[in-house]
């Protein structure tokens, strides 16, 4: 169990370094002064920004803005679903592990190592462990995302609101 568990550590942690990335480099396009943000908008908010300039409705912004936070959410459903897993593949790589070491006392008898027990039940163990230390920072990392996520979205909006309003308010 201990490939299953090395293998969602890589992809939980690819996944939280990209995002990382991925919502700093949004942070840091909207903590732009707001006339800089209409005159040079930045991807995120192009889409929001073009439908307030095509006089859709504020329903049809509201979707529109809420597309694009939904596509920067892609990948915390993985980071949230693997910080799950993982432990329960570690309890399940433990209960193998502990399968196989009751197979040796049974075949060994009344005369087992201790050596031999103590060892099986410490290999056992491992996986739970290793299961655990990859949901734990995954668990938080999916947290402060989220957060910042959160910001992004605040942003979004309240560009949204503001731009949609002084669109009405000259006559557009």
């Amino acid at each position: 169990m201990m490939y299953p568990i090395l293998l969602t550590s890589v992809i939980v942690l690819a996944i939280i370094i990209y995002k990382w990335r991925q919502y700093a480099r949004a942070l840091q396009s909207l903590a732009r002064d707001y006339k800089e943000l209409l005159n040079n908008p930045p991807p995120l908010i192009q889409p929001v920004l073009n439908a307030i300039r095509d006089n859709q409705t504020e329903k049809e912004i509201g979707i529109i803005g809420t597309k694009q936070v939904r596509e920067l959410e892609k990948g915390l459903y993985t980071i949230s679903m693997l910080a799950v897993i993982s432990p329960l593949l570690g309890l399940t790589g433990t209960v193998f592990g502990m399968i196989n070491v009751f197979q040796v006392v049974s075949a060994t008898g009344p005369h087992i190592s201790t050596d031999l027990l103590a060892g099986g039940i410490w290999e056992a163990l491992i996986t739970t462990a290793a299961g655990l230390l990859v949901a734990i920072p995954a668990h938080v990392a999916h947290h402060l995302l989220e957060e910042r996520l959160g910001i992004i979205a605040f942003n979004i909006k309240e560009f949204a609101i503001v731009s949609y309003t002084s669109e009405k308010e000259n006559g557009h």
